[in-house]
C-alpha cells in the first residue's frame, strides 16, 4: 500500500497551501539528488515531488481526498462519464491520467482529432514533459552598509493562495545595485513537481552617510576651520570600521581624499573610498573664540572670494 501523500510531506490533512508548499521545499532541498547521494534519496525526492504535485492543486487534492491512492483511475472514470453528457460552451480543464496515450480519448480532449493538438502548448516545450514552474521576481532595497558587509534579509512575496510568503536570502559581501539572487524552487509550482525560482533584484540605496558609485564609496568628512587650515589626522567611520584620514593643510570644502581599497569588496580589485571635506564652523562662539577669530581676520590677508 502506497504511503499517504500527506505523510510523505509530513503535514496534516487540514494543512493549507502555505504549509504544503513550505513542507515540500524543506524536504525537496534535503533529498534532491544533486545534494543527497545516499541510496534511496532520488526515489524519496520523486515521491515528495509527486505528493506536492497532487496536494498543491486544489482539484487533484480534492480527488485524492475523495478516492485515495487510486484517485487517478476513479477521476478518469468520472471524467469519462461526464464526457457522455451534453457539452457546455466554454473552455474545459482536463486532468492528465498518466496512463499513456491509449488512456485518453483524443477526440474528446481536442474536439477534432489528435492532429489538432499543439504539443508544445500542451506540454510546455516538448512532448514528454509537463514543463517547469514560472519564475517569480521581487526587489529588495538594501543600504550601502548591507551591500558592503553582506548578511541575511527577509523578502516578502505575494502568495497565489492569498497572504504573503517570506523567504530568507543571503546577501553576498560586495553586492551591487541590480544584482540578482536566486532562491531555487520558490517560484510558481510546476506540473511535474519542478517549481520555478524566485529572482530577487537588489537595489542599493544611498544613505545620509554613504553614497555608492560602482565599487567606490563616497562619504562626507566634517572638519573644523583650524583642521582645514593647519591639517590634521582625523578618525572617520566607514562601512568596514573606523579609519584615520590625513587631512592636508589648506583643505577646503569639497576636496576629495582618496582611501585606496576601502570601497566595496570585489574579487581582485576592491573599490576606493572618497572622503569629501566639509568645513564646519561653530554655531556659537565663546568670548575668547570670538577674539581669536577677530584677531585672525585682522592679521590675515587671505581673500576667499579672490578669483571667484
Amino acid at each position: 500500500m502506497a504511503e499517504d501523500l500527506y505523510s510523505v510531506l509530513g503535514v496534516s490533512r487540514s494543512a493549507d497551501q502555505k504549509e504544503i508548499r513550505r513542507a515540500y521545499r524543506e524536504k525537496a532541498r534535503k533529498f534532491h539528488p544533486d545534494v543527497n547521494k545516499t541510496p534511496g534519496a532520488e526515489e524519496t525526492f520523486k515521491r515528495i515531488s509527486e505528493a506536492h504535485d497532487v496536494l498543491s492543486d486544489p482539484e487533484t487534492r480534492a480527488q485524492y481526498d475523495r478516492f485515495g491512492e487510486n484517485f487517478r483511475q476513479y477521476a478518469a472514470a468520472d471524467a469519462a462519464r461526464s464526457s457522455e453528457q451534453p457539452r457546455r460552451s466554454g473552455g474545459t480543464r482536463y486532468t492528465w491520467s498518466g496512463g499513456g496515450a491509449q488512456s485518453a480519448n483524443w477526440e474528446d480532449l481536442f474536439g477534432g482529432g489528435a492532429q489538432s493538438a499543439n504539443w508544445e502548448d500542451l506540454f510546455g516545450g516538448g512532448f514528454g514533459g509537463f514543463g517547469r514552474g514560472a519564475d517569480h521576481t521581487a526587489e529588495l532595497e538594501i543600504t550601502v552598509e548591507e551591500a558592503y558587509r553582506g548578511g541575511r534579509r527577509t523578502v516578502q512575496v505575494a502568495s497565489p493562495y492569498g497572504g504573503v510568503q517570506e523567504y530568507t536570502i543571503d546577501i553576498p559581501a560586495g553586492a551591487v545595485d541590480g544584482q540578482r539572487l536566486r532562491v531555487a524552487g520558490a517560484g510558481g509550482a510546476g506540473a511535474d513537481g519542478q517549481d520555478g525560482d524566485l529572482l530577487v533584484t537588489l537595489r542599493v540605496k544611498d544613505s545620509k552617510r554613504y553614497r555608492l558609485s560602482g565599487a567606490d564609496i563616497e562619504t562626507d568628512l566634517p572638519i573644523s576651520p583650524w583642521e582645514a587650515a593647519l591639517g590634521a589626522d582625523v578618525s572617520m567611520p566607514t562601512p568596514g570600521g573606523p579609519v584615520t584620514v590625513h587631512v592636508p593643510p589648506g583643505s577646503s570644502t569639497d576636496r576629495r581624499l582618496r582611501l585606496r581599497g576601502q570601497g566595496m569588496p570585489r574579487r581582485g580589485q576592491p573599490g576606493d573610498l572618497y572622503a569629501r571635506v566639509k568645513v564646519v564652523v561653530p554655531r556659537t562662539l565663546s568670548k575668547k573664540e570670538r577674539e581669536l577669530f577677530e584677531q585672525l581676520r585682522d592679521e590675515s590677508s587671505f581673500d576667499a572670494r579672490r578669483g571667484s
